[in-house]
């Protein structure tokens, strides 16, 4: 069955959209009908992206302020109504790291991300949300989470921290908005970007991508890594018709891959009469509960023998 998406009439604000993954999203916003704020703290930056979109035949403004606040919030919730006469599509997409261990991350590298990642898109979720329940036509919050934020990552206390946080904001959002018909998702895309090229297992693939190569398929399909456009086309989906039923979802995209992530569950019990002793816990744990123990962090990208 054919679907074709149209978003023609929308407004959408996408935070972090000067360039890497969030760029990706507004072409691909734009690209299906949607006029769309930019935004940067590089005015220069977001300039240039709003003429990448113009020449590709969009329509783009662009709002320079750095996330976290609920001024700022504010101020991209007024430039989309002010330029478009509405919102319709939310898409918090603005970010930064400040990668270190635990015992060397200090306030401010915790405080920084936390306040970009987290607050950022508690602020401009709050701000939207006002103004798609005064509309009264429905709207798409799109959250932009990490494998980090689902299973954690060595050095990134305060990232995943925030991710897992998005994660749990979209839903409860999905049930808090449900009513307004907004929906709500978080979307978890694995890209070659400026913050994956870090990655050593990544770096001589991206490189190589740049120079012209194309990606091999064990990155494509088995780890589901590619380009930032191959993760953008869930942008445009959940924003449209088609999507009107998917809301609390947190959903991976990235080469040929797309994936839904599982809610967190318990996944095993175990009983005694009249409640646990430390004892008795201590007994029972490596035959039941810790005979199969969860995993930790990202697994490692499985490299094919030479």
């Amino acid at each position: 069955m054919h679907v074709s998406i149209d978003l023609t009439g929308k407004a959408a604000v996408v935070t972090g959209s000067g360039r890497g993954l969030g760029l990706a999203y507004a072409h691909a916003l734009a690209a299906h009908g949607a006029s769309v704020v930019v935004n940067d703290i590089d005015e220069a930056v977001a300039e240039a992206a709003v003429k990448s979109l113009r020449e590709a035949g969009g329509t783009a403004v662009a709002e320079v302020v750095p996330v976290g606040t609920a001024e700022a919030a504010d101020r991209l919730v007024a430039r989309a109504v002010d330029e478009f006469g509405r919102l319709d599509i939310l898409v918090t997409n603005a970010g930064i790291l400040r990668d270190k261990v635990l015992w060397k991350m200090t306030d401010d590298d915790f405080d920084a991300v936390v306040t970009t990642h987290l607050k950022g898109t508690f602020t401009c979720a709050r701000a939207a949300a006002v103004r798609m329940r005064e509309q009264g036509e429905g709207g798409t919050l799109i959250l932009v989470g990490s494998p980090a934020g689902q299973r954690g990552n060595f050095g990134q206390t305060n990232y995943a921290a925030a991710k897992a946080g998005i994660a749990a904001m979209a839903r409860t959002w999905a049930m808090e908005l449900s009513r307004a018909q907004i929906t709500v998702n978080a979307i978890v895309p694995v890209a070659a970007t400026a913050m994956t090229e870090t990655i050593p297992a990544f770096a001589p693939y991206i490189e190589a991508m740049r120079a012209g190569e194309p990606l091999p398929a064990f990155l494509r399909k088995g780890e589901g890594f590619g380009t930032p456009e191959d993760c953008a086309a869930l942008v445009p989906f959940l924003a449209s018709a088609a999507a009107r039923e998917v809301t609390g979802q947190a959903i991976g995209i990235g080469g040929d891959r797309v994936t839904l992530w599982s809610h967190p569950q318990e996944v095993k019990s175990a009983y005694a009469d009249g409640g646990w002793t430390p004892d008795a816990l201590a007994a029972a744990w490596p035959t039941t509960l810790g005979a199969e123990p969860q995993t930790v962090g990202i697994p490692a990208p499985k490299v094919p023998e030479a």
